[in-house]
C-alpha cells in the first residue's frame, strides 16, 4: 500500500555516499574545460624546452630528471605540434588531482558534501588550474604530492602498511620529475618519526617501498653520476637567482592567494588543525608544516608547496561538513551556499586571468595586465618567421653553412621546433641541455644571433650587424621583445667551439 509520508528519494539519494561519480564528473568538467580553452596563443618558453628536450630522449637533463620531457616525447608522437594535444597530458593529471582530492575526503570520513566541495575548491585554485593550462613538470610534480598524500591516508584509516608500496612508487616517479619532491618526502619521515606512525618503522612493507622509490629513481640517480651532479649545480644557480631578483618574495602571502582558493582559507587551515588534532592523521600536517618550513627558510619559491592543499582541503571539508550537521536546517543551507557560491567567485576570477579563453578584446588584456606566463605565450611562431626572412635575404655564400645561435632556452625551443618549417638550422646554444648536444662539427662561418646584447655578440663573433627585432603583432611586453629584443647577424666566432664549450653550461 502506497505511503504518502514516506520521505521522497533524491537523485543524490540513489548515489552511494562511496561512490565517485559525483567527483569523478566534477574532475571531468574541469577537465574538458581546459581542453576547449588550452589551443589560444602558442607555446610557453618552458613548454617549448620540454618540447626541445623531448627530440634528445635521456635519463637526465641539466635542469630537471626526464619523466616530463619522455611524456612530451610521447605526445609529439601522438599529436605533432598541437597545443590541445601536447597539453592533454596536464589536463588529465590535473583532473586525476581533483578526483583523488575527493576521494581523500572520502576515505577521511566525508560525504558527498565534502567529497564535492573538496573536488572544486581544488579544481577553482589557481595553481591548478594553471598546471593545466601548461605542460610543464609542476603538473606532474602536483599529480604525485597528491598521490603520496593519498596513500597515507589510506595507509593510516586502515592500517594496511602495503600502502607504502604506492608511495615508494608515486615517490620514484616524483623524484624522476622534480627533485623538490624530496622535501616532501622529508615531511613523510618527519611524519613517521614524530608521531605513532613510527610503528612502521618495524614494518618489512616500508623498506619495500624505500626500495621501489630508489629503483625508479636509479636511472636518473646513474646520470646525474655520470654528468659530475650538473643538476644539482644547476639548482644552485637557480635559486640564488631567483633570491636575487625576488622571485622567492611573497612565500607567505601566496599560499593564500595562488596556492588555494582564498575563499577556502579557512576550509585548509582547519584542515590542518584538524590532521595535528587527529592522532591517527598527525603524520600528515608533518607532512605539510615540513616543507613549508623548508622552504620558508631557504627562500623557495611559494608553489613548491601548492601540492600540499588539496589534503589540508580534503580533511578540512570534511570537518566543515561535521560542523553543519550540528545547525538548523535554514543556516546549514545558507552557510553552504555561501561557501560554495565564494569558492565559484574567486575561481572564475582566478580563471579569467589564467586560463586562456580570450582570443582578444578587454578580456585579453585583462589577463595578459595580470598573468606574466601568459605573455611569455605569445610571438614565438613570429620570432622564427623573422628569422627565416632574415636568413632568406642573406647572400647564397653565407646560407650554405648557416648557424642559428640562440641565448635562452625558448629560443633554443623555437627554432628547433617551429624552424623546421622553414628549413632552419638546428639552434646552437650552451644554455642548459643545449650544451650537453655540443656544437656543430664543421663551424658556421654565418651566425644569426638571438637572445644577446650587441656587446655580448662582438664579443663572441666577428662582424656583427643588427638584422631585425623580435616583437609580436599584439605589442605583448615579454621576456624577448623587452630583454633582447635585437637580432644580430655575424661572422665566424672569435675563439674555438671548443674552448667556448670548456667553460661549461649556461644555467638559465
Amino acid at each position: 500500500m502506497h505511503n504518502s509520508h514516506a520521505p521522497k528519494l533524491t537523485t543524490a539519494d540513489l548515489i552511494p555516499k562511496k561512490s565517485i561519480a559525483p567527483v569523478l564528473i566534477i574532475a571531468v568538467l574541469f577537465g574538458v574545460a581546459h581542453v576547449l580553452t588550452n589551443g589560444q596563443y602558442g607555446f610557453h618558453r618552458d613548454e617549448l624546452q620540454f618540447l626541445n628536450d623531448a627530440q634528445h630522449l635521456d635519463w637526465g637533463f641539466v635542469p630537471y630528471p626526464p619523466l616530463t620531457s619522455a611524456l612530451e616525447h610521447l605526445g609529439l608522437k601522438m599529436f605533432g605540434l598541437s597545443l590541445v594535444g601536447l597539453r592533454l597530458f596536464s589536463v588529465v593529471a590535473q583532473a586525476v588531482v581533483i578526483l583523488i582530492s575527493g576521494l581523500m575526503a572520502r576515505d577521511l570520513g566525508g560525504g558527498r558534501l565534502a567529497q564535492v566541495f573538496t573536488a572544486i575548491a581544488v579544481g577553482l585554485s589557481p595553481a591548478p588550474m594553471g598546471n593545466a593550462t601548461m605542460f610543464q613538470y609542476s603538473s606532474f610534480d602536483m599529480l604525485w604530492w597528491v598521490l603520496i598524500a593519498w596513500s597515507a591516508i589510506r595507509l593510516l584509516s586502515e592500517d594496511e602498511p602495503r600502502w607504502w608500496v604506492a608511495t615508494g612508487l608515486f615517490a620514484g616517479l616524483g623524484l624522476q620529475t622534480k627533485y623538490s619532491i624530496a622535501f616532501e618526502l622529508v615531511g613523510v619521515l618527519a611524519g613517521v618519526l614524530f608521531t605513532d606512525a613510527r610503528r612502521y618503522l618495524a614494518s618489512g612493507w616500508l623498506w619495500v617501498g624505500a626500495a621501489v622509490a630508489l629503483l625508479v629513481f636509479a636511472p636518473n640517480l646513474v646520470w646525474l653520476d655520470r654528468h659530475d651532479f650538473i643538476s644539482y649545480r644547476f639548482l644552485q644557480s637557480i635559486h640564488m637567482r631567483d633570491v636575487h631578483e625576488g622571485r622567492a618574495d611573497g612565500f607567505l602571502r601566496n599560499q593564500f592567494l595562488i596556492n588555494a582558493n582564498l575563499f577556502a582559507a579557512p576550509v585548509w587551515i582547519a584542515g590542518l588543525a584538524g590532521y595535528l588534532r587527529a592522532p591517527r592523521y598527525r603524520m600528515l600536517a608533518w607532512m605539510y608544516i615540513t616543507p613549508l618550513l623548508l622552504f620558508l627558510v631557504l627562500q623557495g619559491r611559494f608553489y613548491y608547496v601548492s601540492a600540499a592543499y588539496p589534503m589540508l582541503l580534503a580533511m578540512g571539508s570534511v570537518m566543515g561538513e561535521r560542523w553543519l550537521r550540528t545547525l538548523r536546517p535554514l543556516w546549514r543551507v545558507t552557510t553552504a551556499a555561501l561557501m560554495f557560491s565564494g569558492v565559484a567567485i574567486i575561481g572564475t576570477y582566478a580563471a579569467l586571468i589564467i586560463m586562456p579563453m580570450a582570443s582578444g578584446g578587454p578580456l585579453l588584456d585583462f589577463a595578459l595586465k595580470r598573468n606574466g606566463d601568459l605573455r611569455e605565450k605569445i610571438g614565438w611562431n613570429e620570432l622564427v618567421a623573422r628569422v627565416a626572412t632574415i636568413r632568406d635575404a642573406l647572400p647564397a655564400e653565407q646560407r650554405v653553412d648557416l648557424g642559428v645561435v640562440v641565448g635562452n632556452y625558448g629560443e633554443q625551443g623555437a627554432i628547433a621546433l617551429l624552424g623546421k618549417a622553414y628549413g632552419l638550422p638546428p639552434p646552437i646554444t650552451m644554455a642548459n641541455s643545449g650544451w650537453l648536444r655540443s656544437y656543430p662539427r664543421t663551424p658556421p662561418r654565418t651566425v644569426i644571433v638571438l637572445g644577446s646584447s650587441r656587446e655580448r655578440a662582438d664579443e663572441l663573433f666577428f662582424d656583427c650587424r643588427l638584422a631585425g627585432h623580435s616583437g609580436n603583432a599584439l605589442g605583448v611586453i615579454n621576456e624577448e621583445s623587452r630583454d633582447h629584443p635585437d637580432i644580430f647577424v655575424c661572422g665566424s666566432a672569435r675563439k674555438p667551439w671548443r674552448e667556448l664549450w670548456s667553460h661549461g653550461p649556461e644555467f638559465e
